[in-house]
């Protein structure tokens, strides 16, 4: 059970200022706690003593920022099933994969830490020409000031990690909103983040409403704004922002090869597959919305992925054998119906799936889908995937880069030659060999190209967005 009611932090306090946000349990639909909302005077209040924390910020050394970050590896894993418990009922998520969620959220603060100590710099020769002779450069990085943070609902813990953990290790103070669907898990940060010794003004967590929360875009106090979430709105942010520098993590329609040679190993990339295609529901920007079979194992493979997904179970997310629970709200499911009808009217057929009941929509394969239709082209964000065959391996890394995104891809191959040649043709952020695109592990680099972002995320290059480049000069004598 969650608790009644939640605050908001502001400038590392906990301020009770109302309970006007309603955050529902998305199984039941029933309101299962209420959390405070910040106006824009709360959000102006806590851009101001961030402002006002970046000279205690600079001056916090990276064995205090890392014994920060270690104290809620401590605390996060003392309150682990509160938080998968939470992030089950404010989400959706099924219990086993909100566990594994909580599991990443804990790796990502392990991971910042070790980073927080070792932010390193370099030694320039500048001795290039005669003029410079006696001269030497030193460079080093510092905070780049305060920054704005918008996370998603769908990993409420994890993506929200990503942006926080780093700025403790670079030593940057921020204002975080969370999404106001999945609150909670954020809000339990913030409340682990107040034990610490954080200068006051390091961290401010305020649920807003989208409309109302401008400020984290528009105002030029923030050096950077760093937003996960849909693309349509993440562009328009980004037109907002001025100044600042922009870091977008947004959406895509990720796309898993076959390569002909995989024949013998169909039952581990069809569970593979439909692990990419269905865990929580479809709503992962990475998870498998396109799957091009090799001619040769398309039958084999089709046969084999359609009895998969029939057998995945759907319903109460705090059921162990629940593998498909709600989207995020009902509004979500008939979006994805509609496209999934129009595809069907326009000569698509369902072969897996199909039913949709509320925010329930079941596990869904489909095959003939018209590479125009908003089903292929868009991104689908639930549980919906999208079987094609190819004969030529040259021809299907062209049919996945028709695409406006390009976040990551997955390859099932046994020839080297063709993973370096997806690797190197692939319009993608990353390439993933014999796994799906949905592979992530929290250090490495990820992002994507096009309409999928700009920037990357993995703690430590997150660090470097969140750190600029400072320059010294030494003349030797004079």
């Amino acid at each position: 059970m969650l608790n009644k009611t939640y605050p908001y932090y502001l400038a590392n306090e906990a301020v009770a200022a109302n309970t006007d946000l309603e955050v529902t349990d998305k199984f039941s639909g029933e309101v299962a706690t209420r959390v405070a909302m910040a106006d824009a005077a709360a959000i102006d209040q806590a851009i101001g003593h961030a402002v006002a924390a970046m000279p205690a910020m600079r001056a916090f050394p990276p064995f205090k920022r890392q014994a920060v970050l270690e104290h809620c590896v401590k605390r996060f894993r003392e309150r682990y099933d509160e938080l998968a418990l939470a992030l089950c009922i404010e989400a959706g998520k099924p219990i086993n994969d909100s566990r594994g969620e909580v599991t990443r959220l804990i790796d990502t603060f392990k991971v910042a830490a070790e980073e927080s100590v070792r932010i390193d710099g370099e030694i320039i020769n500048l001795e290039i020409a005669p003029r410079a002779k006696g001269y030497h450069g030193y460079v080093k990085r510092v905070p780049i000031g305060p920054c704005s943070f918008i996370s998603p609902f769908n990993f409420p813990l994890n993506l929200t990690a990503h942006k926080v953990a780093p700025a403790i290790a670079a030593g940057v103070p921020f204002v975080l909103k969370p999404a106001s669907r999945t609150p909670v898990g954020a809000l339990i940060m913030g409340e682990i983040l107040a034990e610490t010794d954080l200068p006051k003004g390091a961290f401010s967590i305020l649920p807003a409403h989208r409309d109302g929360a401008d400020l984290f875009t528009t105002d030029e106090r923030f050096k950077l704004l760093s937003f996960t979430g849909s693309p349509a709105v993440g562009w328009d942010l980004k037109k907002k922002a001025g100044k600042k520098k922009v870091i977008l993590e947004l959406g895509g329609n990720a796309a898993a090869i076959i390569d002909g040679d995989q024949g013998g190993k169909l039952d581990y990339v069809v569970d593979r597959l439909a692990f990419g295609a269905f865990y929580q529901s479809g709503q992962s920007c990475i998870g498998v919305q396109r799957i091009l079979v090799h001619a040769s194992l398309y039958d084999a493979l089709r046969e084999k992925l359609i009895a998969k997904t029939k057998s995945l179970i759907m319903g109460d997310p705090k059921d162990e054998k629940t593998f498909v629970g709600p989207m995020i709200s009902e509004s979500e499911s008939k979006r994805l119906a509609g496209w999934m009808d129009s595809a069907v009217q326009a000569g698509a057929k369902i072969v897996a799936g199909g039913k949709v009941e509320g925010a329930m929509f079941e596990a869904t394969l489909l095959e003939g889908v018209k590479r125009d239709s908003d089903l292929y082209r868009k991104e689908a964000f639930g549980p919906v995937a999208i079987l094609e065959r190819f004969d030529d391996f040259g021809a299907a890394l062209a049919t996945v880069n028709d695409s406006d995104f390009g976040l990551q891809a997955g390859i099932f191959t046994d020839s080297l030659a063709n993973a370096h040649r997806a690797w190197d043709e692939l319009d993608v952020g990353g390439v993933v060999i014999n796994d799906v695109p949905s592979f992530r592990v929290d250090n490495m680099p990820y992002g994507g190209v096009k309409d999928s972002g700009l920037g990357r995320e993995g703690v430590r290059y997150a660090i470097e967005d969140m750190t600029e480049l400072r320059l010294m000069v030494m003349r030797e004598t004079w």
